[in-house]
This record gives C-alpha cells, sequence and structure tokens, in this order.
C-alpha cells in the first residue's frame, strides 16, 4: 500500500534529503508543506505536491493532513512550540496518528561531560534548548504515536551511519550527517511501527570529544 507522507518545513536540508531517498527507494506520496513553495522544485509530480502553509496555522494544517499516514516535522525556529501545539491540535481534528519530530540534543540535559557543556553555552544563550523543550513536551504529552529525534551535531557528510540512545540515557557522540538522520526518518516512515513513544538522541559512532570535528 502506497503511504502519503506529510513533510513540515520541507525546504529544510534533511527534509530535501528525506523527499529524495523516499522518490529514490519507495512508491511513497509525499506533500511538501513550507511557507514559500517557489523555494522548492519537484523531481516527480506523480509523487509530490508542494503546499504553503504556515505550520501555525490551523486551516492550512487540517487541509494539508488531509489523507495523509504519516507527518514528518522539519521545523525550527523561535515559535518552535507554537507550531507544535498547531501541529497536534490539527492531527487531532483530522484523525492522524503518526507524527516523526525533529528536535536538537540537549533538551532532557543529557549530554555527559565536556561537550555537554559546550553544548548548552553555544545553544543556551538564544533560549534555543528551553524552546525545543518545551516543544518536545507538548509532542510527548499528546496522544499521537510520535517518534522524536534528537541529532547531534550536523554535518554534510556522504555518510550514513549512526547509533541511537533512549531518552533517560546519555547522549552519545558529537555529530551525526544530515543523511543519517534522513535515512532514520526513511526508515521510520517505512517502519511506522517502530520507535512509538520514544525519544532518540541519533549520532555517529566513535564521535565522542569535547566539541564536534568541525569546530
Amino acid at each position: 500500500m502506497m503511504t502519503n507522507v506529510l513533510t513540515l518545513g520541507a525546504h529544510g536540508h534533511i527534509a530535501q534529503l528525506v523527499t529524495q531517498q523516499l522518490v529514490d527507494e519507495t512508491d511513497a506520496h509525499i506533500s511538501l508543506y513550507l511557507r514559500d513553495s517557489n523555494r522548492l522544485k519537484v523531481t516527480d509530480h506523480t509523487r509530490e505536491t508542494l503546499i504553503e502553509g504556515d505550520a501555525t496555522n490551523h486551516a492550512n494544517l487540517v487541509a494539508a493532513m488531509q489523507g495523509q499516514d504519516v507527518v514528518y516535522a522539519n521545523l525550527g525556529g523561535g515559535n518552535i512550540e507554537d507550531q507544535a501545539k498547531a501541529v497536534v491540535a490539527a492531527m487531532d481534528e483530522v484523525g492522524v496518528k503518526r507524527l516523526i519530530w525533529i528536535s536538537t540534543l540537549g533538551i532532557y540535559d543529557e549530554v555527559p561531560g565536556a561537550f555537554g557543556k559546550w553544548n548548552h553555552e553555544q545553544l543556551d544563550p538564544s533560549h534555543y534548548i528551553e524552546t525545543y523543550r518545551a516543544a518536545a513536551d507538548v509532542v510527548e504529552a499528546s496522544d499521537l504515536d510520535y517518534t522524536i529525534i534528537r541529532p547531534a551535531w550536523l554535518s554534510n557528510k556522504d555518510i550514513v551511519s549512526y547509533e541511537i540512545t533512549q531518552k533517560g540515557e546519555p547522549f552519545k557522540g558529537t555529530e551525526v550527517s544530515r543523511k543519517s538522520i534522513a535515512d532514520l526518518v526513511v526508515n521510520l516512515i517505512n517502519h511506522p511501527d517502530q520507535h512509538v513513544h520514544e525519544s532518540l538522541g541519533v549520532n555517529q559512532p566513535n564521535t565522542d570529544g569535547d566539541k564536534p570535528s568541525f569546530y
């Protein structure tokens, strides 16, 4: 059966990698939701649909979610908590259950040691961690079949190599490739019963250190 996927924040780098992998490896139909649809080029008009809308606009979201099997949220920004509330409310209204939500590392103070301190110093001045934690709390308090993904610092390395830690476990490593996160998202879309109600830390193995290699 063909899967219908709604990607929120479809212009994001990881989201574009996910779209390409879905087009190449699956028969999924992908609805690409973003504020300015001119920013994306569709490669397969039979499989991809562009939808212009704001991730805090309830009516836009409800319309886009009709007939969808999976919502993959690749959202960001200072209003990420409001976006989370809007997405959850729209999914509840339409009756779509499966949500894949991209967050960030450090939201549970789960990053140990010198890297944890460095990560907090990098992200904390903008209240980045707090706002992403608030959004994750909204998702976790919902009755949706969610998976939260907390990537390490993102690289553009041409590699798919990652390991997972669960909420409550110390975060491993310092970095992970965007391709690896995209691969995990595609695997969750293909196997929607996996990692339900889990919050996954994701890192490239053997990248432990005080900070990512590219800093």
